[in-house]
């Protein structure tokens, strides 16, 4: 097949009715490269001990995560419209190769200060990965076969999302910090080359205005969000900038609504939300993010402290939540290609959430680590039954010409989604625990000064067994209210979801 040949950006209907080798290699290329950018979310989680240890400046450790997050959420909504007004390929050839950029200077960087900035550089190409990705498969297939494929991407998301940790620790112990960048630049150059001639560009002749204040002012609201997710947990207690980030964020939304609704090409078309399908997935998603993307660490946190397991083992407890999760995405794509429903799948997923967050409260540090495995297999299996389901809705209940627009906002949703969920998870975490210090006795207290928010696996497995038996009842008893608080966030999503319209996605646009 030659070039002239290729699909182009966004193929009319009658090209989709049977996807063409070119189609699938396009398709690899996108979930390669969608790959690349949500791992990157979690690789760094294993290897920042080893960086902080090398670069020093050990208040800066959680920038480096945080960079990455800050600087995709704010994006997202810019490659979204873009790719809607200028067509996918130039848009994710960019954000490759701002993403290669980024990943190269952070294999190179000399301190932890120049390494946090090589992030948000390498966060500007990735959140044009996750969103090109996800709107190119949207464009590429018809609206049922959407399903089919975009549970093979969502498979994709969550090995990376769980894998993440894992490769990194690996990494770093077998070929140092920096290979856990610098192992993107051969992949991401073979992508480059492959959607670059696989891609046919498409050519507008229509004169677009950018609504740049617009995307200003979003990702101005975003960034107060996601950075107030992560100072809220600073150890060093409330301050101006906790209260002062909330109504940051509040102008910041007023004022894009206000530009939104007079610009001539919005970023993010308002007339989008008068559909309820995008509304009610919109908000989904957000919560999603919250009680998924927002749970990993609280998840291999409490296990860690309560198995004495390390954390590589630790990181094979997540590998059931991978594969089921995989495994219901591919199945639940097939069948909503099959029948064009979907409802029920995002209902039972966050019914079965709920239910697993009551059954951690459960657990403790006697639970074998056979029922710890089997609650991550369900986990995933909660995972599998929403991720992909919630983009395939909110794609079919948009024009084909804001495929990126709707996209880019259930992307930029879970992101904030996973923000809130550090913050909002986190707090509730600390509240219990700082309750359960108070009914420690006093010769458990005297060996825990920092108290329950202190503790840590190494610390745990150093007490006398019979004071290690009281702790860890007390760390126990202060978790479960937070999987209290999110079974909750599960049950309000649940009833979201039975809000939405139980239609049939046709099979042609």
């Amino acid at each position: 097949m030659t070039v002239e040949q290729t699909l182009p950006d966004t193929a009319p209907v009658e090209a989709q009715v049977r996807p063409d080798l070119t189609t699938l290699i396009v398709y690899i290329g996108a979930l390669i490269a969608m790959f690349m950018a949500t791992i990157d979310m979690q690789i760094v989680v294993t290897a920042l001990p080893t960086i902080a240890g090398e670069l020093g400046n050990l208040h800066l450790f959680g920038w480096v995560g945080a960079a990455y997050l800050l600087s995709t959420a704010a994006v997202s909504p810019f490659y979204g419209k873009l790719g809607d007004m200028y067509g996918r390929k130039n848009v994710v050839l960019t954000a490759i190769g701002l993403f290669l950029l980024g990943s190269l200077v952070c294999g190179m960087a000399w301190s932890m200060e120049s390494l946090i900035a090589a992030r948000v550089l390498q966060g500007i190409g990735g959140g044009g990965l996750m969103v090109s990705a996800f709107a190119m498969i949207g464009e590429l297939f018809l609206p049922r076969d959407r399903a089919k494929y975009q549970g093979y991407s969502s498979a994709v998301f969550a090995l990376s999302s769980v894998l993440g940790p894992l490769a990194g620790g690996y990494i770093t112990s077998l070929f140092g910090w920096r290979w856990v960048f610098l192992v993107n630049l051969p992949i991401g150059i073979i992508v480059l080359a492959v959607l670059a001639f696989a891609m046919r560009s498409r050519f507008n002749e229509k004169r677009h205005r950018i609504d740049y204040l617009g995307g200003v002012l979003l990702a101005a609201g975003t960034t107060a969000i996601v950075y107030w997710g992560y100072h809220v947990l600073d150890p060093s207690g409330p301050d101006l900038i906790t209260f002062a980030l909330p109504l940051l964020a509040l102008v910041a939304i007023t004022l894009f609504i206000m530009v939104e609704r007079r610009a001539e090409e919005p970023i993010v078309p308002l007339r989008l939300f008068g559909n309820s399908t995008v509304s009610i997935v919109s908000g989904v998603s957000l919560v999603a993010g919250t009680v998924t993307l927002g749970m990993f660490f609280y998840f291999a946190l409490y296990m860690q402290t309560l198995t004495g397991l390390s954390p590589a083992e630790v990181g094979f407890l997540f590998l059931p939540a991978s594969l089921t999760s995989m495994v219901i995405s591919i199945v639940a794509g097939r069948v909503i290609a099959a029948t064009g429903r979907y409802k029920w799948m995002p209902v039972v997923a966050m019914g079965i959430g709920g239910l697993l967050m009551l059954g951690f409260v459960l657990t403790s540090q006697h639970t074998p680590i056979w029922v710890l495995a089997t609650m991550m297999a369900v986990f995933g299996i909660s995972m599998g039954l929403q991720f992909q389901v919630l983009i395939v809705a909110i794609q079919a209940a948009a024009p084909l010409q804001d495929i990126g627009a709707v996209t880019s906002l259930i992307t930029q949703a879970r992101t904030l989604g996973a923000s809130l969920g550090l913050a909002l998870n986190g707090a509730v975490m600390i509240w219990a625990l700082n309750r359960q210090t108070a009914e420690l006795p006093t010769e458990a207290a005297v060996l825990l000064p920092q108290g329950l928010n202190g503790l840590t696996p190494h610390l745990a497995s150093s007490l006398p067994d019979a004071i290690r038996e009281v702790v860890l009842d007390h760390y126990s008893s202060g978790f479960n209210v937070m999987f209290i608080w999110v079974a909750a966030l599960y049950f309000v999503a649940m009833g979201l979801t039975l809000l939405l319209e139980d239609k049939e996605i046709p099979k042609r646009a």
